[in-house]
């Protein structure tokens, strides 16, 4: 569980330290099926998570609480 946790806020940081000015997208799969796509706009630094199963779109500020988010759903 730990180290799962560790892997997403790793991907997290990269998106939020790439330096292009691009909006970053992960995607998040579990057994091939995506889960959730995440996007991260350094311009509002601000996380779009969007599940896979109901397109629903949640805003995140804080990089911890879109992690939880992204493992609960991989679960």
């Amino acid at each position: 569980m730990h180290s799962q946790l560790v892997a997403i806020i790793k991907r997290l940081e990269a998106m939020t330290e790439a330096s292009d000015g691009e909006v970053q997208v992960r995607r998040f799969e579990k057994d091939g099926v995506e889960k959730c796509t995440v996007s991260y706009d350094s311009a509002t630094e601000t996380f779009e998570l969007t599940e896979g199963d109901t397109k629903e779109s949640y805003q995140f500020d804080n990089i911890d609480l879109v992690a939880i988010e992204i493992y609960e759903l991989i679960q």
